[in-house]
């Protein structure tokens, strides 16, 4: 289904949320929340991220949907539209292009990443992987080193990744985003249920788990933590990237912005909490402390693995759902680009698809090499996949974020938004004003700061 002007929209309400949501429950909320949760106090934690995102990442999830759907084009040209219509400046369209160039830089580092999950997933299912790890930290590093360091195996897997996530972007947004994650969804819940009725039924450390993700302690939650729980709250949403208004640009008209905004909220951090349960039992019960990043993902856990019943098993559901995660986030980072580059270039879907995935695989092959070949180029001690995350965490993707909410929160009338977000309620359309225009940009501001200063 297409509009007159060509695009595509969503077959449905609950089309756009599996979309949506699979965009928002990436590789992050299974290696980062759980753990910033129990280091930063759990239930205080989690009261500062509720907060943030009702305060902070939903207000600005929304404006993105609004811009795109009000925009009906690519993000710049919407961007440039919106402004124009009330009034102002197109040069506003200079938020998008922050947009497109974050978005660039993440898929490349997350088609790197990407190859890791595949590259595991297809260890494990060859038997190759849990039998020959040794239960200790040393040759699991080796072997993550062996499949990072390795300059040939990291560009086919980066590769693979990438020409995955292009065919599925390829096929359009009903046949090939919307389809993928209406199985890929279920399948990353289910997986994610079994595991954590595994760590409930298989261990003795479910209880342990509850506590180090909910138990309120004020006492661990430092400035520091706070903001991570904001920061968190912002970059799980995945704003500041276009993704959200070129998905805005798809939605029906019936479909009210704040409604789905609020359930994708609920599902991402159901995502979130339920990969805790899954993974913290199985780090406690083999005696291993929990940790954030590729380290517990690639290092920890494959020593969990080796150690249990059924750890071939296990790790094979455990890398099916980073797989899983991976594929449902990657296609929403290369949609925006795609619909700027077709419709500028007034090209078919394939070719601005085969366009821009040739642009990001070539510095995704940098990103790969930066662990082998090309380690020592960089600068102050980080290497280029290190100075590029650095780049779109602390720069790009804040920025984009403020900017969006400061031209919808103080930019477009208060006419051009309350009926498009479908919010009934005058006070709280009065509320997500409000924290449009202070509370996110002032919260973002203060994330992009401590980034920049760690």
């Amino acid at each position: 289904m297409d509009t007159g002007n060509g695009r595509e929209r969503w077959s449905s309400r609950w089309g756009f949320i599996l979309v949506a949501t699979g965009a928002a429950a990436g590789l992050g909320n299974i290696w980062k929340f759980p753990y910033i949760v129990g280091e930063n106090g759990g239930g205080a934690f989690m009261a500062v991220y509720l907060l943030a995102i009702a305060f902070v990442a939903l207000p600005i999830f929304g404006a993105e949907l609004l811009l795109g759907r009000l925009g009906n084009r690519n993000v710049v040209d919407s961007i440039r539209r919106v402004a124009r219509a009330s009034g102002h400046d197109g040069r506003w369209s200079i938020l998008a292009w922050i947009g497109l160039l974050a978005v660039f830089v993440v898929l490349s580092l997350y088609s790197v990443v990407g190859g890791w999950t595949l590259a595991y997933l297809a260890m494990t299912f060859a038997d190759g992987f849990v039998s020959a790890a040794a239960a200790d930290t040393e040759s699991t590093a080796r072997r993550f080193t062996a499949v990072t360091g390795n300059p040939g195996s990291a560009i086919a897997w980066q590769t693979a990744f990438i020409v995955l996530t292009a065919i599925v972007v390829a096929s359009g947004v009903q046949r090939g985003i919307e389809r993928l994650c209406r199985w890929l969804m279920p399948l990353l819940l289910m997986l994610l249920l079994l595991l954590a009725v595994h760590g409930a039924v298989a261990t003795d450390e479910f209880g342990r788990t509850l506590r180090f993700l909910f138990e309120p302690q004020f006492e661990r939650l430092t400035p520091g933590g706070a903001l991570a729980a904001v920061g968190h709250a912002f970059f799980t949403m995945s704003v500041g990237v276009g993704a959200m208004l070129t998905f805005g640009s798809y939605l029906p008209a019936d479909v009210g912005l704040g409604r789905a905004g609020v359930t994708v909220a609920v599902l991402d951090t159901a995502v979130a909490i339920l990969a805790g349960l899954a993974i913290f039992p199985i780090l406690f019960a083999s005696g291993l402390e929990p940790g954030v990043g590729p380290g517990m993902v690639f290092v920890t856990l494959p020593i969990a693995f080796d150690g249990m019943p059924y750890g071939r098993m296990v790790a094979l559901s455990f890398f099916a759902l980073l797989a899983v995660a991976a594929l449902t986030s990657a296609p929403s980072m290369l949609e925006p680009m795609v619909d700027f580059v077709r419709e500028r270039a007034a090209c078919g879907r394939k070719a601005a698809t085969a366009a821009v995935v040739a642009a990001v695989w070539s510095l995704g092959v940098a990103q790969a090499l930066s662990f082998s070949s090309w380690s020592e180029l960089g600068l102050l001690g980080q290497n280029l996949f290190e100075l590029s995350d650095a780049l779109a965490s602390n720069i790009l993707l804040p920025l984009g974020g403020i900017l969006i909410a400061l031209f919808v929160g103080w930019m477009l009338p208060s006419s051009h938004t309350s009926g498009e977000l479908g919010i009934r309620s005058p006070w709280v359309h009065r509320l997500w004003r409000l924290a449009l225009r202070f509370i996110a940009p002032l919260a973002v501001a203060a994330v992009m700061l401590n980034g920049l200063l760690r």
